[in-house]
């Protein structure tokens, strides 16, 4: 190995990469070894620490805000807005068609990020929804990472984020920075207005109501266990309308893990019509 700063020892690893399972349901293979130790080592040095060996005690005798910077660390939060498009197109051209009028339309963004989704998710439903017909949307964006949420709350990017989108729709919802936020853009309040981010552990209680049409979870469950995925997705189940909507990531599928939700495109699923399963 490369010579490093400070020792990382196997033990110090195994037990942190234990301690992130178990809290958070997210698994860290043997070959994680040198990540866990490049995303750690900035927090090692900043808090003056000698070594590894002083961090995982500083995490056993429970100092809770260094944990949550241990979290914060091994959350991946790569994303982007509308990020495989065609889900946002099937929103746009079956779900919302599908709705009731004037019913209440409500959304969970579960593993939100830095918020390119759920403002992806509102800007869709403000473009499909003429203004006098617009509907009562309520769109719930969570996220473990304390600094990613923060991060989503202010709705601020380098300019740079918004490339790949059109000129239209960049002119509708962005502001452009000026003086010191120059190169940056902002999400307009209209957007902001649909959406509530709060800090949520998948593994832990869902203070959520029941009767959500859509839960889009995607790129979250290829960090887990298959027990925990089966898990998650059984609990999605009971919050879903009859005939709700599940977004996952291009690269998950709900083969061999459940039977509540059926196939309605390409990664995404509708509740099945057995309804939920324990």
């Amino acid at each position: 190995r490369v010579a490093r700063e400070f020792t990382f020892t196997h033990h110090d690893f195994d037990y942190l990469r234990k301690l992130v399972t178990t809290h958070t349901g997210i698994v860290l293979a043997e070959n994680k070894y040198d990540m866990l130790y490049a995303r750690l080592v900035r927090r090692v040095r900043r808090l003056g620490l000698s070594g590894f060996a002083e961090y995982v005690e500083m995490i056993r005798t429970g100092h809770e805000e260094e944990f949550i910077q241990l979290v914060n660390a091994v959350t991946t939060n790569l994303t982007s807005f509308f990020r495989e498009s065609h889900h946002f197109e099937y929103i746009r051209d079956q779900v919302l068609p599908e709705l009731e009028t004037n019913r209440t339309l409500r959304i969970w963004s579960a593993g939100c990020s830095t918020g390119e989704e759920p403002y992806s998710i509102a800007m869709t439903l403000l473009e499909s929804m003429p203004e006098d017909k617009q509907r009562d949307v309520s769109i719930l964006a969570t996220d473990l990472d304390s600094h990613a949420l923060q991060r989503a709350r202010e709705g601020i990017y380098p300019i740079e984020r918004i490339k790949g989108i059109s000129l239209g729709r960049r002119q509708r919802w962005f502001l452009r920075g000026k003086g010191g936020n120059q190169g940056k853009v902002k999400i307009k309040p209209n957007v902001k207005s649909l959406i509530q981010f709060t800090p949520l552990n998948l593994l832990e209680a869902w203070p959520i109501q029941a009767g959500l049409d859509v839960i889009f979870c995607r790129n979250v469950l290829i960090y887990f266990d298959k027990q925990t995925k089966q898990e998650i997705v059984n609990r999605f189940s009971h919050f879903l309308r009859p005939g709700g909507h599940l977004f996952l990531g291009h690269s998950e599928s709900l083969i061999g893990i459940t039977e509540c939700f059926v196939p309605a495109g390409k990664s995404y699923y509708r509740l099945n019509e057995m309804g939920p399963q324990s």
